[in-house]
């Protein structure tokens, strides 16, 4: 099947969830990379008392709290 052909039954409405190899899906951008961080000890432990009152984990408010901060930076 073309791109085209594809299209077109896409916008069709026709189901094409067969036509999708989901096992080797990637979405690109946010692959997973490991970096090391070193936290004062008066952050950790604010960040400890905010992810047990979120029921959460330290590195989810860490994440969060830096993705929001790069959302709003101006590029």
């Amino acid at each position: 099947m073309t791109a085209s052909e594809f299209d077109e039954r896409f916008d069709a409405g026709e189901d094409l969830s067969s036509h999708y190899d989901l096992d080797n899906a990637t979405r690109p951008g946010l692959e997973q990379r490991r970096v090391s961080v070193d936290f004062p000890v008066w952050m950790v432990h604010r960040l400890d008392v905010i992810a047990r009152r979120l029921g959460v984990t330290r590195q989810s408010v860490i994440k969060v709290y830096i993705s929001e901060k790069l959302k709003k930076e101006i590029l």
